[in-house]
């Protein structure tokens, strides 16, 4: 069995081709990174190092790499051939992706087995995102195409920090992992990764993921940028912090519990799980890596304002989210492109402008207002 995945960095090579090494693919990557390119293609292992409690070393074989800028044909062929196409490479990259699969399922056989498609991103739909993009990149070719694959939705979630200087290949991540598959794509013949689970609907495991670890990550790195520190595990060592981290992640919770009858003790034991994971001090985290792109983040089907229109549409309390929100705007990482174009907006815009353009909120929501105002208090002292 064969798995070519698009994304050779550390959630590529930690978490999601760890798993189908595991599940006994043969393991094809492909970057556009010539130095990690080659560096994979210059060992014949690479070990995952799990720090923490009940952390292991996984010694991981059986691979290689192509550069997808310069070997595209060879991509191609080894798409035409595999049973299994991953993505980790960012929503945004997806579109880059696409060409790629399409030049594959041309040369694929009709006969062979329809090429099992999982785009693994920190996004809602990313999978229904790159389907879309195949569709419209191959226009009329694709009613010929179509056949030739199936697309499953997925949730990830697995921490993996800025990587140890001098690590090479290898890879540091915490223990904690989950990859959950959406199971009816593939009918009675699912991909063989042992340590996923399949599940009828995705919907409640992609929104408990993004809105608890994606939402509980930004928030405790933006107030710990707030107050100085450097290290999400140090930030959330500071009460009050781990305080507003709480709040923000029980409004959440109660939003998944209106939507998915999600039950609020389980969500209650969810968010201590999170909790713990973003404390492990083996976890060299910091806030500038973990808050990073903040315009992304505060964008409208993102982190902060997915969950927080959703409960102001049902009139569930926002005010420790809009909080955190307001802390994300006075994220200023010199060294991050969207922390410094985030400053020179607020220094620039009104702020109904720059609310709407953001957030996309429009200026009748519920929780526009509430975002005004804080944008309004950031602006106040510049």
């Amino acid at each position: 069995m064969k798995a070519v995945h698009f994304g050779a960095g550390n959630i590529g090579r930690g978490f999601v081709g760890l798993l189908l090494h595991e599940g006994g693919y043969d393991l094809v990557f492909t970057d556009v990174a010539a130095p990690l390119v080659d560096a994979i293609n210059g060992a014949d292992h690479y070990t995952v190092h799990e720090v923490g409690q009940g952390g292991v070393d996984t010694v991981v074989t059986g691979f290689r790499a192509i550069n997808s800028a310069t070997d595209p044909q060879e991509l191609a062929d080894e798409i035409a051939t595999a049973e299994v196409v991953t993505t980790a490479v960012g929503p945004t990259v997806l579109r880059f992706v696409a060409p790629h699969i399409l030049a594959g399922l041309a040369l694929r056989s009709p006969a062979l087995p329809p090429l099992q498609v999982m785009a693994c991103e920190n996004a809602i739909g990313a999978t229904d995102l790159l389907h879309g993009e195949l569709r419209a990149q191959a226009g009329d070719a694709w009613d010929g195409l179509s056949g030739r694959a199936v697309f499953a939705g997925t949730a990830v979630d697995r921490i993996v920090p800025a990587q140890p200087a001098g690590a090479g290949v290898d890879v540091t991540v915490e223990p904690f992992f989950e990859w959950a598959i959406e199971r009816a794509p593939f009918g009675e013949n699912p991909p063989h990764i042992p340590r996923a689970h399949f599940v009828d609907d995705l919907a409640p495991f992609i929104e408990r993921k993004l809105f608890t670890v994606n939402t509980g990550h930004a928030t405790t790195a933006y107030f710990g940028a707030r107050a100085g520190i450097d290290k999400i595990s140090d930030a959330l060592a500071d009460p009050a912090i781990a305080a507003q981290v709480a709040a923000t992640l029980e409004e959440t919770s109660a939003l998944l519990s209106a939507v998915h009858g999600l039950d609020p003790a389980d969500l209650a034991q969810y968010r201590a799980t999170i909790l713990r994971r973003f404390a492990n001090p083996a976890l060299p985290d910091t806030v500038g890596r973990v808050g990073r792109q903040p315009l992304r983040k505060l964008s409208r089907h993102e982190r902060f304002v997915g969950p927080a229109a959703a409960a102001a549409e049902r009139g569930l309390p926002v005010t420790a989210l809009v909080a955190a929100m307001g802390a994300a705007l006075e994220f200023d990482e010199p060294d991050d492109e969207q922390s410094v174009e985030l400053q020179r907006r607020l220094r620039t815009e009104d702020a109904a402008s720059f609310t709407a353009s953001v957030t996309g909120l429009e200026p009748g929501h519920p929780l526009f207002a509430p975002i005004e105002e804080v944008v309004r208090a950031r602006q106040s002292p510049l």
